[in-house]
């Protein structure tokens, strides 16, 4: 006995393909200036979404856009800092980051994880 999948000829989405959701949201931080530091983010999908992530809104540059970046985009989807940056009139690391995860099908927005620099 076979048991067929009815298919739909129209459509080119192929049965095991799925969208992207979050499986792993990235947790509030403190960390002191100068040290290293993670923001989880894992997702699921079919086909392997791609992560992007953004801080406050705009898209992180990571070692792949930029080889001076301190920010590195790590196979899991999570977004690794070689150690934070923090000055008196610059604070480019601290602020509201999310991830996002995305394939053909569709996206998934991670909740909103803070990350905030230590007072000395």
């Amino acid at each position: 006995m076979s048991l067929e999948v009815p298919s739909n000829p129209g459509s080119r989405l192929r049965q095991e393909d799925f969208p992207p959701r979050i499986v792993e949201h990235p947790s509030d931080v403190i960390v002191s200036k100068g040290e290293p530091t993670t923001l989880n983010c894992k997702a699921e999908g079919r086909p392997t979404p791609t992560i992007e992530w953004y801080k406050d809104g705009e898209r992180v540059e990571t070692d792949k856009d930029d080889p001076r970046s301190h920010r590195m985009l790590l196979p899991s989807g999570s977004l690794f800092f070689l150690r934070i940056v923090h000055g008196r009139r610059s604070k480019p690391d601290e602020g509201s980051y999310v991830c996002v995860a995305r394939n053909y099908l569709g996206e998934a927005v991670s909740r909103n994880a803070s990350l905030e620099v230590a007072c000395e």
